[in-house]
C-alpha cells in the first residue's frame, strides 16, 4: 500500500493509525486515506488498542430497553454514533435484577471496556452504582443527583408545553390532562409544561381538568372516562403516553364521543405500534430515543479523550418534536 501511495510505510502507519504530533502535510494524508479506501484496508485494532491503551469497546448497560420495542432506537442511535467513533458496543440487559446488574457492570470493567452507558427504559432519577466510578460513565435517559456524572434526557416540560399548545393552536381552552400516577420526571415535567403553556394564553389552571392513575391503556380509560363525565367536560384530552391514549380512545367511544370531531386527542411517546394504528392515527409528542443514543456516544468520547475535566460534567436535555397525525380538530361545541 504505501508504494501505491508513493509514500514509506511509516508514513502510511502514522496517518493510519492517526499518530499524533506527526507533521503530515493535508494532500499526503488524503492520498493515503483515499488509496486505504480504494485497497479496502482497516487499521489494526489490536495494535492501535496497546499503543494508546483503549479497547474501543463500550458497554452498554440498561434494565429493559433492550426488550422495549419503541426505546430500541436509542440502542440504533448509540450503534451507528459508535461507529463513526470506531466504537464497538457490548450489550447486556439486565431486567431490572440489581444483583445481574452488579455482575455486568463488573464482567465489563473486567474486559476493559472503555466506558459504559448507563440506560433506563423511561426518564428516572438513579442512583449511579458504585462500580462505575471507575470507569467513564455516561446515564441515558436517567439523571441522578451526582453533578460529576454526564446525562441525556428529554426536555419533559417542553414536551408538555409542546403538546398542550397543539391543542391550544386548533381553539381548545377546557384541556384536560390524563396522566401518571407515578412521581417521576415525566408526570412532574409534562404537567409544569402543560400549566406553562395554559399560563401563556391566560387560562388559568383547574385542576379538576387532570386525572392521574396508571401508565397504561387500563389507567388511560379510567382516568378519560373520569374527565370526560365531570363537569368540567374538556374538549381535548393530553394524554401522558400512547398507551393512555389508547384506554382514552375507548372511553370516548363508550360516551359517544367522536375523535376529532368530538374530541381532540394528544398522547406522548410516540410509540408507533400505537399511534399509528389508532383510528383516527394519534397526534403525539415523540422522545427523542435515537438522539439520546448518539448524544450519549458523543459524551462518553469527550470524556473518555478527555484527561482532565473540570467543573460538573455536561448535562444534556434533548427536545421532543411534535408528530402531527389525525386526532386533533378544532372543538365543535361550547
Amino acid at each position: 500500500m504505501a508504494a501505491a501511495a508513493g509514500v514509506s510505510a511509516t508514513t502510511v502507519s502514522h496517518i493510519l493509525n492517526a499518530v499524533e504530533g506527526k507533521r503530515i502535510n493535508a494532500e499526503t494524508r488524503a492520498t493515503v486515506l483515499r488509496v486505504a479506501d480504494e485497497l479496502g484496508y482497516r487499521p489494526n485494532k489490536l495494535a492501535r488498542g496497546l499503543r494508546t491503551s483503549r479497547t474501543y469497546t463500550v458497554g452498554f448497560i440498561s434494565d429493559e430497553i433492550a426488550t422495549t420495542p419503541h426505546a430500541g432506537q436509542i440502542i440504533q442511535g448509540a450503534q451507528d454514533a459508535g461507529s463513526e467513533h470506531d466504537l464497538l458496543l457490548l450489550m447486556l440487559n439486565t431486567g431490572g435484577d440489581p444483583e445481574l446488574e452488579r455482575k455486568a457492570i463488573t464482567l465489563l470493567i473486567q474486559h476493559g471496556v472503555d466506558g459504559i452507558l448507563y440506560a433506563s427504559m423511561y426518564h428516572r432519577i438513579v442512583q449511579v452504582p458504585a462500580q462505575l466510578r471507575s470507569v467513564p460513565t455516561v446515564l441515558v435517559d436517567a439523571s441522578s443527583g451526582d453533578p460529576a456524572v454526564p446525562s441525556v434526557v428529554p426536555d419533559e416540560e417542553q414536551g408538555g408545553k409542546t403538546a398542550t399548545q397543539e391543542l391550544l393552536a386548533h381553539g381548545h381552552r377546557r384541556i384536560g390532562f390524563v396522566t401518571n400516577v407515578d412521581d417521576i420526571p415525566a408526570s412532574r415535567g409534562r404537567l409544569a409544561g402543560y400549566r406553562a403553556a395554559l399560563a401563556d394564553e391566560g387560562i388559568e389552571f383547574d385542576p379538576a381538568l387532570v386525572a392521574a392513575d396508571r401508565s397504561d391503556a387500563p389507567g388511560g380509560y379510567r382516568a378519560a372516562r373520569t374527565l370526560l363525565t365531570s363537569a368540567a367536560l374538556p374538549t381535548a384530552l393530553f394524554c401522558f403516553n400512547d398507551r393512555m391514549a389508547m384506554g382514552a380512545y375507548r372511553a370516548a367511544g363508550e360516551l359517544g364521543l367522536s375523535i376529532p370531531a368530538e374530541l381532540s386527542v394528544i398522547g406522548f411517546d410516540n410509540q408507533e405500534l400505537i399511534s399509528e394504528n389508532l383510528h383516527p392515527a394519534l397526534s403525539t409528542v415523540a422522545l427523542p430515543h435515537y438522539e439520546m443514543g448518539a448524544r450519549a456516544i458523543a459524551l462518553l468520547q469527550a470524556v473518555i479523550t478527555t484527561s482532565e475535566i473540570t467543573g460538573p460534567a455536561v448535562q444534556e436535555v434533548l427536545r421532543c418534536p411534535l408528530v402531527t397525525r389525525d386526532s386533533i380538530a378544532s372543538p365543535s361545541r361550547s
